[in-house]
């Protein structure tokens, strides 16, 4: 094989390996999610974190968090979720973006993470319905 076959190959390779890496790091929270378990969410989140629903963003502490998704998966109680779409900044910030449905309602959700020590923490969670 050629030279540009090879690094064809190892782009293929590369690439396959942090989408992968990346769908680990959101499995948690699209699991809680897709469950409409805000005392699952919690766990990947940071001590502090952005949540924006329906363009009303606020910065809520951990505990502060878990009520706020307590009360909008009560309700908006989830009928499915899914990621569509995973990335990350220049930054480092990883980021996935899903569509969570709720009933007839469909919601745009943005996900930012950041890494702290080993683990990948939510920064910041957006609810935007469509």
């Amino acid at each position: 094989m050629n030279s540009k076959k090879w690094v064809f190959i190892g782009f293929l390779i590369l690439t396959s390996q942090l989408c992968w890496a990346q769908a680990e790091i959101f499995n948690p929270i699209k699991d809680a999610l897709k469950a409409g378990s805000a005392k699952e969410a919690v766990k990947s989140f940071n001590q502090s974190l952005d949540i924006n629903l329906e363009g009303e963003v606020k910065t809520y502490s951990k505990a502060q968090a878990e009520f706020v998704l307590r009360d909008f998966f009560k309700n908006h109680p989830p009928s499915d979720f899914a990621i569509v779409h995973t990335g990350s900044s220049k930054g480092g910030l990883q980021y996935a973006i899903g569509n969570y449905k709720s009933g007839n309602d469909l919601y745009n959700v943005l996900i930012r993470v950041k890494q702290s020590g080993t683990n990948y923490l939510v920064h910041e969670i957006s609810f935007v319905k469509e």
